[in-house]
């Protein structure tokens, strides 16, 4: 198998930055950057459900995604210039929302919509899934900051999310591939999981070659271990805010004591 860039085992992800806050006024937002990979994340809190959601009692949770022109070796042409998004960009942003959806109750969440954005300001690989695992720190971020306010009356964050990608290149299994790893790969798989180790999602395919299901075993093993490295990032950045949750949760919403009638109307006279 050819030596990876920069000496990287096979079984090791690429350096994993988080920076959460990365925009003023978001609800929530977050900055990942995987390896070379730079996604801003950012969720949006608004008072109304889609058609289909209205008088459930329930929320929703649905995502955007798009590439700037110059976060590729060439330039592409921005979307709106075209005048529609392209078909990836729409497979890309649907994935996203499905596999973060599983994160939320949506009944704890109440009628109210959350947009996550996802902004891909440097690719070189794994775009779809460091927008995953990015947006949902900023995900939580937001819905922290609503619970924290007394806004959201339970706290509505089920699941912890992350995805990453695995893949054969040169006859060996690879955890989280570069642009020049994928481009190359014989088999590509995209893994969404949960911090227990639960699918959401596996999107899978013999670039060159069919596969047998015990190298989908391998690659799952694979995208496991990663999982649960990206979790742990996560919660690395996400922990303050955790920890004011988890402290509210704990007390419960103080109610103030109800006055007494002579607070109420005052002093005779």
């Amino acid at each position: 198998m050819a030596e990876r860039p920069h000496s990287r085992a096979h079984d090791a992800l690429r350096p994993v930055e988080i920076a959460v806050g990365a925009m003023k006024f978001a609800e929530g937002s977050a900055q990942i950057d995987v390896g070379d990979t730079r996604v801003l994340a950012a969720a949006t809190i608004e008072e109304r459900v889609p058609r289909f959601k209205a008088d459930s009692g329930e929320g929703w949770v649905t995502a955007e995604y798009s590439m700037l022109p110059r976060a590729t070796h060439t330039r592409s042409q921005r979307e709106v210039n075209r005048g529609r998004a392209g078909g990836r960009t729409l497979e890309i942003q649907r994935l996203i929302g499905r596999c973060l959806r599983t994160a939320v109750d949506f009944k704890a969440l109440g009628e109210r919509t959350v947009t996550l954005d996802c902004d891909i300001l440097q690719a070189d690989g794994g775009t779809r899934t460091a927008a995953i695992t990015g947006a949902y720190v900023a995900l939580v971020e937001a819905l922290a900051r609503a619970y924290l306010a007394g806004d959201l009356t339970r706290w509505p964050v089920v699941h912890q999310v992350a995805a990453v990608s695995v893949g054969y290149v040169d006859g060996g299994a690879l955890l989280d591939l570069e642009y020049c790893e994928d481009s190359i790969a014989e088999v590509d798989l995209n893994v969404v999981a949960t911090a227990g180790g639960e699918i959401i999602e596996i999107q899978g395919t013999g670039e060159q070659r069919p596969f047998g299901r015990r190298e989908m075993d391998t690659l799952l093993d694979l995208a496991f271990a990663g999982i649960g490295e990206l979790a742990e990032a996560q919660n690395r950045v996400l922990a303050p805010t955790l920890a004011e949750v988890e402290a509210l949760r704990t007390r419960g919403r103080r109610r103030a004591a109800p006055k007494d009638e002579k607070d109420l109307w005052g002093p005779p006279g």
